[in-house]
């Protein structure tokens, strides 16, 4: 079609062409009247790419510290424990068979558990005690596979427990050096129930990895538990592992079929409820705040445009002149300010992966440069800091980002768009 007398022809070219593409690019450099724009954009792309590499970095080590927690609480602790509750357990190695009946039983084994002070020249400490036949010990994998001394062998001959390494650091024992557990389940004379007091040698140390275990737990043969505990002939219960601890309801019901007398089952979601479900609330509220970084950024990409259109409005003017649409206009400043958005997100993520893939040694790193113990095992249960970065919620967190920097150049580059030329060129 062509123009009337006195009209510049419009200027047709491609949604996002090259023509765009090159307006856009100027528009981002910095210039000698408006490098303070510049700055803007520098500190949003900054501002985008901290945001989304800390979101990355804190929901890989919130993941991490779950995942290891459950491994080393489920590696330990089975996911369900069969208790009977109308008489004496006795019968512990029947249940015990018709549970390895079930297909889904991965290993199960009777045990018995008491609470006992264990201590030495240096000290007392409150212990967990648990007895355990050595066949069955010697199939969890959470002891027999991360032994530090010592050595499993022959551990129902005798009168031996293995110990976590650091109940050993505070007691000041190694391999071969003796413990003393005192039970207030002991004997009972016509003055009462007297303490027992008994003296027991290490044979082997083990380092779970969570400090919480490591310095709480005591293994004992199963019979020498028996005779301790004045438990003769009797178990706690019977500790079952499986294949798939989430379909924990399903087994339950199986188990019920299974064993042929009442029994009380607790499996690992309700012993550990409390502590589960207070990491995925800190888990869903690290995200939301950590998110508001990224919002704060991508206000800072509107700042930055609205006032990247107010110095370009003599540019935007002339543009409209030479026939230049407003869907020219307006996809120049998404361009603009997309581009700050994703760059910004893809340095972010390059970031976050990058620093979650060495986080142990920044941590290292960090703790020796500042003389300090970071992630402490004491408050944190575990001895190192783990990073599990989940496909999911890093695809999310880059969507969201872009998203975020999408919506922020609609309504600067709207602006600019609607931008009269007439009146930007009035007074020139």
């Amino acid at each position: 079609m062509s123009a009337t007398p006195g009209q510049t022809p419009a200027m047709r070219t491609r949604p996002f062409s090259a023509f765009e593409w090159m307006i856009a690019m100027r528009y981002l450099r910095a210039q000698r009247k408006a490098g303070f724009i510049s700055v803007i954009a520098g500190f949003s792309f900054l501002g985008i790419m901290l945001g989304v590499a800390t979101l990355i970095i804190v929901m890989a080590v919130m993941n991490g510290f779950r995942s290891e927690l459950m491994d080393k609480i489920l590696g330990l602790n089975g996911h369900v424990i069969v208790q009977v509750y109308d008489t004496p357990f006795t019968d512990f190695d029947a249940v015990n068979d018709q549970v390895g009946t079930i297909a889904e039983t991965q290993l199960s084994f009777p045990f018995i558990e008491g609470q006992a002070m264990a201590s030495s020249s240096l000290g007392g400490f409150g212990v967990l005690v648990r007895g355990m036949r050595h066949e069955d010990l010697s199939r969890l994998g959470a002891i027999a596979d991360n032994l530090l001394q010592g050595t499993l062998d022959g551990f129902d001959e005798g009168e031996s427990i293995a110990i976590g390494i650091r109940l050993a650091e505070k007691l000041g024992l190694r391999v071969g050096d003796r413990m003393t557990l005192i039970s207030p389940r002991g004997a009972a004379t016509p003055f009462g129930t007297t303490p027992r007091i008994k003296s027991y040698p290490v044979a082997a140390i083990f380092e779970i990895g969570m400090s919480e275990y490591d310095g709480a737990f005591v293994f004992m043969p199963f019979a020498e538990a028996q005779a301790y505990f004045n438990l003769d002939q009797l178990a706690s219960g019977v500790e079952v592992f499986i294949d798939d601890p989430d379909g924990v309801d399903d087994y339950r019901d199986a188990l019920s079929e299974a064993i042929e007398r009442p029994i009380f089952v607790a499996d690992w979601r309700q012993r550990n409820a409390t502590f589960f479900s207070a990491l995925e609330v800190e888990r869903n509220v690290m995200f939301l705040i950590l998110m508001l970084i990224v919002l704060v950024a991508a206000l800072n990409i509107i700042s930055g445009l609205i006032m990247l259109v107010k110095d370009k409005g003599h540019d935007i003017a002339i543009l409209r002149t030479m026939g230049a649409t407003r869907g020219t206009i307006m996809r120049v400043f998404f361009i603009t300010g997309a581009a700050i958005g994703v760059v910004g997100t893809f340095a972010g993520l390059a970031l976050g992966t990058l620093v979650c893939w060495n986080v142990e040694a920044i941590r290292q790193f960090l703790s020796r440069l500042t003389g300090t113990e970071l992630f402490s095992p004491e408050l944190y249960y575990l001895s190192r800091l783990p990073a599990e970065m989940d496909g999911g919620e890093v695809t999310s967190v880059v969507i969201m980002a872009l998203v975020l920097s999408f919506l922020a150049t609609l309504y600067p580059s709207w602006q600019a768009a609607r931008l009269d030329p007439v009146e930007a060129l009035r007074y020139e």
